[in-house]
């Protein structure tokens, strides 16, 4: 497929670790879902996209793909690379993500929901980007419109079954294996709380596009050296258990919001002054 084959949509749902388990949305059982295509892959300047696919959330159209468990051969930032690049043509405005994280913060224990503010990059994925041609501020990463629909969906989705935390500093790794106890260690005393594999290159490639950027993720682990060590039946038990939730926190979000984008995303990307 080429570029004018690539659907027009506002909005898409990036799918991580915490949903992984499902055929997303249909799972869900969602009476307002309605798939419209599938296995969509599109070429771009960074090789063949993801496997994208396209469903109606009532009124609005949109786009998911899963991108924990990249494809072989294929680097998590070659293919954030791909994904945004199709988002852009699409004419996404609205992004909303999710995975699973590891607890830095002593008071944060696994299952529960955190809905992140801020970021600490420590990949080293920092020059994954697209065309270049912007300067991007990230004083505010997280749009708060879709902060807020996360918040208020987790709240609404699963009424006493949890903890949700409506901010947090997530901190980014490249993975894939888990942190050191000493890496743990210093990542807490800069301040972060919970630490994934995710958030970034997805929240420059976001500003770059001109579209907001919101997530919701779950505690799925403590971090090496926070309170116990972690166990992997439990880690697989959440894994497979808590998919429906958090695949319904990211519904539910979706339809409080809308393609406005008067919270000023959109406004926080300049002309780089670095022209050849």
């Amino acid at each position: 497929m080429s570029a004018p084959d690539i659907p027009r949509v506002e909005f898409a749902i990036i799918g991580g670790s915490s949903t992984f388990s499902l055929n997303f949305p249909e799972d869900l059982g969602a009476p307002d879902v309605q798939v419209l295509a599938e296995k969509l892959v599109f070429p771009t300047p960074y090789g063949d996209s993801p496997p994208l696919k396209l469903f109606t959330l009532g009124k609005k159209k949109v786009l998911t793909a899963k991108m924990h468990g990249w494809r072989r051969g294929t680097s998590r930032g070659r293919a954030s690379q791909q994904l945004f690049w199709v988002l852009r043509e699409a004419g996404v405005k609205r992004i909303l993500a999710e995975g699973g994280v590891g607890s830095i913060n002593h008071l944060l224990k696994p299952r529960d929901i955190l809905v992140a503010s801020d970021y600490l990059d420590f990949s080293m994925r920092k020059d994954v980007g697209l065309d270049g041609e912007f300067l991007l501020t990230m004083r505010q990463p997280v749009c708060p419109v879709l902060r807020d629909a996360l918040i208020n969906a987790a709240e609404k989705s699963t009424p006493g079954r949890g903890r949700i935390f409506d901010r947090g500093i997530y901190a980014v790794t490249d993975g894939r294996h888990f942190e050191s106890p000493a890496e743990i260690a210093m990542l807490g005393r800069l301040g972060a709380d919970i630490v994934g594999q995710s958030m970034c290159p997805e929240v420059y490639l976001a500003r770059e596009i001109g579209a907001c950027y919101g997530r919701v993720d779950i505690v799925t682990n403590y971090a090496e050296g926070v309170v116990s060590e972690w166990e992997h039946r439990e880690l697989a038990d959440i894994f497979y258990r808590e998919a429906h939730r958090m695949g319904g926190i990211l519904l539910e979000a979706m339809r409080q919001i809308d393609a406005r984008q008067e919270c000023g995303c959109a406004n926080l990307r300049h002309p780089t002054l670095l022209k050849e």
